[in-house]
């Protein structure tokens, strides 16, 4: 068995949406100061790095990360690469064998330097979502802060997702990843009120 971390590492220098709040990771007390323990203090935006959306991000009705099914995080998942696209649709997945996985994870290599923002990202097109709930997916992952283009109001691709039950997963690290079918894990953490989480999503390679 092996494990295949695709998550981005956080530091002071991960780069997050232009104007959204910077990863900062700090020591409130340290072992000096305290004679046993360092205690850090982390702040960061939900959107940081590899993270889900929760419906709430972009529906004020829709459900927070902790109401969110854990099966949608976990299981086969699928690793495709289409690249070289400004979008990807339901006919760029028609040829796909998507029987036994219920995880869909796709790299683009739209974003090359992940040390920076990206500019301009292959972004998903709103007719993916029936096309995933028809073949039993119930997540899709991108190697992108995002499954729409990056200055879009309307995020056609997140309601299309969301209407059709599919879980997202944004900014994932598919460098090197052979294509193939991994077991995926990538749970966020139970957060009640929040829009968004940062995971830790492992590929199991067994």
């Amino acid at each position: 068995m092996k494990l295949i971390d695709i998550a981005q590492k956080l530091n002071n220098n991960t780069p997050v949406w232009p104007g959204d709040t910077p990863f900062n990771f700090s020591l409130n007390w340290s072992k000096e100061d305290t004679g046993s323990v360092n205690v850090g203090n982390i702040n960061f935006s939900a959107h940081t790095g590899t993270h889900i959306d929760a419906p709430y991000h972009f529906d004020e009705d829709g459900k927070k990360v902790a109401d969110l099914p854990l099966d949608s995080f976990f299981g086969n998942a699928l690793v495709v690469e289409i690249s070289e696209k400004e979008s990807i649709g339901a006919e760029d997945l028609e040829d796909l064998d998507l029987r036994d996985v219920t995880q869909l994870l796709i790299r683009t290599n739209s974003w090359e330097d992940k040390s920076v923002f990206p500019s301009q990202i292959t972004y998903l097109q709103e007719n993916i979502g029936p096309f995933l709930k028809k073949n039993g997916i119930k997540l899709i992952g991108v190697d992108v802060p995002s499954v729409d283009p990056l200055d879009s109001k309307e995020l056609k691709a997140h309601h299309s997702l969301q209407e059709n039950g599919i879980g997202i997963l944004e900014g994932i690290v598919l460098d090197g990843v052979e294509p193939k079918t991994y077991e995926l894990a990538a749970f966020p953490l139970p957060l009640e009120e929040a829009d968004g989480c940062p995971v830790r999503a492992v590929l199991i390679d067994r």
